[in-house]
């Protein structure tokens, strides 16, 4: 059954077809880590982690690639405006480093909150100055690039094609209106490859280049790190749809600058914004957004509830999350678990003609309120309770709503803390404090047995 993805570069549903048989390269845009990622920014990290999944369910072998943004993302966007970085830094008396790291941190917990899958390779833009540097060295060299006061740009006029994705016109593009105009620029569109350190300030981050001292741009990060782990062309680019008119459109214009290779992407796929109320923007940049903290763990609230309520609204549309979304979502995601405990602990066969509905909707373009109704179907199903289960973990591995930890809901719930703070500290490659919380949940008589991204109690 083919798998259909809907690409923001032709406007068309297309069959997926990939470049090597059997693998798949992905790129999903990261965090820039100076704040707490929202949960509009986490929707588009679920839509990306259902991809992956779905792709894993059609038997391809993802090799996905998610960059942290660390330095050079400036609060005007287009290249003016202070580092987000450094700005975060001065408010909470902490170095860029220090920030960078806590907020890293935080947005790894936020992806195991919600079951997201890591990706093969986390890679951050400071780790990767020099492939940026030899980056913006091919396009000097080719003659896309010019000196002005501030930095070395990307001129814009030179790539024909520059609209491709964002299907805009030109004459229609202006830079930011939080920002003034940068007059010195040839053309509105051009943007920075090295922005240069002001003369009378240090900066915390900072390199030397052969253009001098000064940090990289916010879009040749993602084109040299992706290109540097998938190269010059790979199957799917993925992000919010608030990129693509700007960084995706910018990265896309100096990747295929850079090597000559046409397509450097063959898919880009965008998630639709989360808003609150009345359509209202959640944003960090106005402090106006919530948290997997604030909306869910404070409350006491499973984070995979809000996972379930993306499933309701496909990720090409907007979403809106207000005071009537949370309590529905609690109920929906509750009334599923106990559905699911009814039917026991005995584990059948996968039913075929179900998989082949799932199958189909999740293969028509990530469709999940599809997918949902297929799951609803099966408690109905005229097959024993063994099987709808089978069926059921079967689905999940799409899902990613963690229903075989259902069967663990007999253990102390102090045992299940331990053992998901020992997880955490796995992700975060903390080895001896996962050594630590092993031995403790030992003392309850309970090992853990790890697999993979989860883990499963065993008593002993």
């Amino acid at each position: 059954m083919a798998l259909k993805l809907y690409n923001t570069l032709t406007r068309e549903k297309e069959e997926f077809k990939p470049i090597t048989n059997g693998e798949v390269g992905l790129y999903t845009c990261g965090p820039t880590v100076y704040n707490y990622a929202h949960i509009g920014n986490l929707r588009t990290f679920i839509f990306e982690d259902v991809l992956k999944r779905v792709l894993s369910f059609n038997n391809y072998k993802v090799k996905h690639v998610m960059n942290i943004t660390d330095v050079g993302h400036l609060t005007g966007d287009r290249d003016m405006g202070e580092d987000k970085m450094e700005n975060e830094s001065k408010k909470e008396n902490k170095n860029a480093y220090e920030i960078a790291e806590f907020y890293t941190i935080k947005f790894k917990d936020d992806l195991t909150h919600l079951n997201i899958i890591y990706p093969e390779i986390f890679c951050k833009a400071t780790d990767n100055i020099k492939e940026q540097i030899e980056m913006i060295k091919v396009l000097e060299n080719k003659g896309f690039t010019y000196k002005i006061s501030d930095g070395i740009y990307f001129n814009t006029s030179l790539v024909e094609d520059y609209t491709k994705l964002s299907h805009q016109h030109l004459d229609s593009l202006k830079e930011g209106a939080r920002v003034e105009v940068n007059s010195e620029k040839k053309n509105p569109t051009d943007f920075a490859l090295w922005k240069f350190s002001p003369i009378d300030i240090k900066r915390q981050m900072e390199w030397v280049s052969p253009w001098g001292v000064g940090f990289p741009g916010w879009h040749i990060e993602c084109s040299a790190m992706s290109i540097k782990y998938l190269g010059t062309h790979f199957d799917i680019h993925a992000g919010g749809v608030d990129f693509i008119n700007l960084h995706h459109t910018n990265e896309l214009a100096q990747s295929e600058a850079y090597s000559g290779q046409k397509p450097w992407v063959n898919y880009w796929m965008h998630g639709e914004f989360l808003n609150l109320k009345d359509g209202e923007k959640m944003a960090k940049s106005t402090g106006n957004f919530l948290t997997i903290q604030s909306e869910f763990i404070n409350k006491n609230i499973n984070p995979l509830v809000y996972r379930y309520a993306t499933y309701s609204v496909h990720y090409r549309k907007q979403m809106e999350w207000n005071e009537e979304t949370l309590p529905s979502a609690v109920s929906g995601y509750t009334n599923l678990i106990n559905r699911v405990k009814s039917l026991g602990k005995d584990i059948g066969n996968v039913n075929p003609e179900l998989k082949e509905r799932f199958l189909e909707s999740i293969n028509d373009d990530l469709n999940m309120s599809k997918a949902m109704a297929v799951v609803g179907e099966v408690f109905k199903y005229g097959i024993s309770n063994e099987d709808k289960l089978a069926t059921i973990l079967y689905f999940d591995k799409v899902l990613g709503l963690s229903l075989n930890k259902i069967m663990e809901e007999s253990i102390p719930d102090e045992v299940i803390k331990l053992a998901n703070d020992r997880l955490l500290a796995r992700k975060n490659k903390d080895w001896s404090k996962s050594d630590e919380l092993r031995e403790k949940i030992k003392e309850f008589g309970y090992e853990v047995n790890d697999m993979g991204e989860e883990y499963k109690l065993i008593k002993i």
